[in-house]
């Protein structure tokens, strides 16, 4: 019996969620799966939220991403921020569940195959330094640098600093949440160069309203970059 093989017999895969058996290691069980609320079908190509309708093929936009100039011009996401979805995200933020982020890279990587492109550039939503020393990691770089190795692409966690701690987006409408964000992002002055004439996919944990990627698509294309997509784990869905 091989080493890998001992190792499961051992310590047999598990559900990432409720334990019970799983056939594959980092997956879910029977039980669990519908509680995830993957996103699939037909979505926004701007900001990724399940739209209703079938996948013709075609380009399909939202009613905010109509009515919002939008400063990236691509996006998706891997799950609806509701159920099981939403307990994985706190799981990773708050309750320091590290082995949740080499399955997240995957339902990443399973969202994200239309919009990447080989040459892209992969970054994270920056945290301020004063949250990340009381947090001690940055879940969205945590999730960009898996990301980047599953899909073989370049990837830079500081390419974009939070220059100004902002308040909680919690409980803000639309136009709170984008003027909490003005100007609290920019590009790192030391990788300016790396930004200049390239296609950078941004990563965040969860997309609201979309201010936060706003910002740090508007300090990208400031700074040169000639397009800028973005990449949530989870979208929250008014619907949802």
């Amino acid at each position: 019996m091989g080493l890998q093989a001992l190792v499961r017999l051992v310590f047999p895969p598990q559900c990432l969620n409720c334990g019970a058996a799983t056939a594959d290691d980092f997956g879910l069980c029977g039980a669990c799966w519908p509680d995830a609320a993957f996103v699939s079908g037909l979505v926004c190509d701007t900001c990724g939220v399940p739209l209703a309708g079938s996948d013709e093929g075609r380009a399909e936009y939202c009613d905010d991403c109509l009515a919002i100039a939008r400063p990236w011009s691509r996006g998706r996401a891997a799950l609806v921020y509701k159920d099981l979805g939403r307990s994985f995200v706190l799981a990773l933020k708050h309750g320091d569940r590290l082995d949740l982020v080499r399955p997240m890279a995957e339902w990443l990587e399973r969202a994200a195959r239309p919009i990447v492109a080989p040459d892209m550039l992969v970054a994270p939503i920056p945290l301020h330094w004063s949250r990340l020393l009381r947090r001690r990691y940055n879940q969205s770089a945590l999730l960009s640098r898996a990301f980047a190795a599953r899909m073989q692409l370049d990837q830079c966690p500081d390419l974009l600093v939070r220059d100004r701690r902002t308040a909680s987006q919690d409980h803000r409408d639309r136009d709170a949440r984008f003027a909490n964000l003005a100007g609290a992002i920019r590009a790192h002055p030391r990788r300016v160069d790396r930004i200049r004439g390239r296609r950078i996919l941004l990563i965040d944990d969860v997309m609201t309203s979309g201010a936060t990627f706003a910002a740090a698509a508007e300090a990208c294309l400031a700074a040169g970059a000639t397009e800028v997509c973005i990449l949530a784990l989870a979208r929250v869905a008014k619907d949802a």
